[in-house]
């Protein structure tokens, strides 16, 4: 691990951050060129440690196109309580000599634990796009016994070489599934399972469909299984009682985190996360654009439009209902605010 060199928006940018070791509480700005987004969050078993591993964009890149969200690292912070951040640096390691020289894209890295070692699911692209068309985009996995150094296992057989932002979790049947988003399908969200993790992933076709959206999250809470899915205008909630079969929470236009939080940086929509379940109640890590003006990323007209910044909610089910409640840490993690959307 290295260290590197809208609506309802604030009125100004924060000025530049310096990259420092000193935890900070959420919202989790990333030290380098504030442009932490897609966070997983999971535990070090060895240190108790809470680890965030995020895209780490940049957003003051003046290359054309949507370049500026290419070329990104995975930046890494760590934190004992899951609300004080310190930022820790870089994951090296994820490219292979087959790449060619880089540098490449890392993306939305998923990570989980297999009950003997961490695998990572990342978005892996080739060099640094300038425009969306045109350039591959596959899941690579790669394990790891301490969450800092990875080892390269396999570039995965899809549905087809535009996918990205994989979740993997192990199903009531016992087969572990991996989601993740279509784009050549309308960018809906299609699974695959497996008996063995180190075995052949089956494609078994689209999971959910309807509206385009990225950022599948699935997990088990209260009983049933969920998934969210980031539609850009905050999160679908869908429901399952068997990680199977979806239905959707409250008709084809109903969100979460799509209605403003209370801190100021917490205006805009949330976006793309990482839900971490404690007990009966879970957090749902999550990314926003303070500064968001409302147009389309490569249309963004400066680097405050382009900034991001990660945040926390609380997520319980009441009578089969989820419910989330932004700016509020669930299970172990303390509150910070309550606004319920």
């Amino acid at each position: 691990m290295t260290r590197p060199a809208g609506p309802h928006q604030p009125t100004a940018a924060p000025a530049a951050r310096s990259a420092s070791e000193d935890p900070a509480p959420l919202p989790f700005h990333d030290p380098v060129d504030d442009g932490a987004t897609d966070p997983a969050v999971i535990r070090d078993r060895a240190t108790g440690e809470w680890v965030m591993l995020y895209t780490q964009r940049h957003p003051s890149s003046v290359r054309p196109g949507v370049s500026w969200v290419h070329g990104s690292r995975i930046g890494a912070a760590r934190s004992a309580d899951g609300v004080r951040w310190a930022y820790v640096g870089v994951l090296d390691g994820l490219d292979t000599d087959a790449d060619g020289p880089g540098p490449h894209t890392h993306w939305a890295p998923e990570v989980i634990w297999d009950g003997e070692r961490y695998r990572m699911y990342l978005t892996h692209i080739r060099g640094i796009p300038e425009q969306w068309a045109g350039h591959a985009r596959r899941i690579r996995e790669l394990v790891s016994d301490d969450l800092r150094e990875w080892r390269f296992v396999r570039d995965l057989e899809l549905s087809r070489d535009r996918v990205i932002d994989a979740c993997v979790a192990r199903c009531p049947d016992g087969l572990w599934r991996l989601w993740w988003k279509d784009e050549a399908d309308g960018s809906t969200s299609w699974v695959a399972s497996t008996g063995d993790l180190d075995g052949d992933w089956h494609v078994d076709g689209q999971a959910v469909g309807g509206r385009a959206h990225e950022g599948s999250n699935v997990f088990s809470l209260a009983g049933y299984w969920w998934m969210l899915t980031d539609e850009w205008r905050g999160m679908a909630v869908w429901r399952s009682a068997d990680a199977v079969t979806w239905e959707r929470q409250g008709g084809p236009d109903a969100v979460v985190l799509g209605t403003p939080g209370a801190h100021p940086e917490d205006r805009t929509v949330g976006r793309h996360g990482d839900v971490v379940v404690e007990g009966d109640e879970a957090t749902l890590f999550y990314f926003t654009h303070p500064w968001w003006d409302g147009t389309e990323i490569e249309d963004a007209p400066g680097h405050d439009s382009r900034l991001s910044a990660v945040h926390a909610a609380r997520l319980t089910v009441i009578d089969g209902v989820l419910t989330c409640e932004r700016g509020r840490a669930g299970g172990s993690f303390e509150g910070l605010g309550k606004v319920t959307v």
